[in-house]
């Protein structure tokens, strides 16, 4: 089954080809430039480097969010097209999840870090058992200092992934001291694999999206709607 995986949801630019057994290419940048110009010449690049045609695609993954608001829905808007036009089946897998999925060797829990400014962070709770990868608790979004009260209670070892970890890395080993670990640079960011692998696994179990309805899954609203859904009340 070949799979086109996409990822805009943060500064990561990601876009991989792979089936069951290879990822044949994958292509990150980690940049804080537009996606929005940046992804389909990057998507056709690398089908012509691997010599596949978009209409040979059998599912389509993409990040569904947490993350920059206008980063989530280029690559939600891009992979919805695709699968549209090519009558193709769509998977959307949580960044928090695909950070988490890269720390296979870790023997304990996984907290990807996502700042969401004002003290707060998205994140969630994974674990890899005897090469089963388990969600332990959804992801969220959460003032980072009653995050780090519940982690701390588990009184498992844990593993901080994540670019923005470091914004908060002196509080977080205040808080957990030698509980606490955190990934290496290379496994900071998501790869666009790993969207694919898991989006493979949710399309086996026939976990697909409704093409039509499928939206962000942002965890808390935008900004501007906050403040003219307040408007509305007033």
């Amino acid at each position: 089954m070949k799979i086109l995986a996409i990822d805009t949801s943060t500064s990561v630019l990601g876009v991989a080809l792979l089936d069951e057994t290879k990822v044949y290419g994958e292509v990150i940048t980690n940049l804080k430039k537009n996606h929005s110009i940046r992804l389909m010449p990057m998507v056709e690049e690398l089908f012509l480097e691997i010599g596949w045609k978009p209409e040979e695609i059998d599912l389509i993954a993409v990040s569904k969010g947490p993350g920059s608001y206008t980063g989530v829905r280029i690559g939600v808007t891009t992979a919805k097209i695709f699968s549209w036009t090519l009558n193709k089946p769509l998977v959307g897998i949580s960044t928090i999840e695909a950070m988490a999925f890269s720390q296979q060797h870790f023997n304990g829990l996984i907290a990807p870090i996502l700042d969401a400014r004002r003290g707060q962070v998205y994140s969630g709770l994974y674990q890899w058992m005897k090469n089963e990868f388990i969600t332990k608790e959804q992801d969220r979004i959460v003032l980072l200092n009653h995050w780090l009260e519940q982690v701390k209670d588990s009184r498992e070892p844990v593993v901080f992934v994540g670019d923005d970890v470091k914004l908060h890395q002196d509080l977080i080993i205040e808080a957990l001291g030698n509980q606490v670990s955190f990934s290496s640079i290379m496994n900071n960011v998501p790869r666009p694999s790993a969207y694919g692998i898991l989006a493979l696994e949710r399309f086996k179990n026939g976990q697909v999206e409704n093409t039509f309805d499928f939206v962000p899954a942002y965890l808390q609203l935008p900004e501007a709607e906050v403040k003219w859904l307040e408007k509305q009340k007033s």
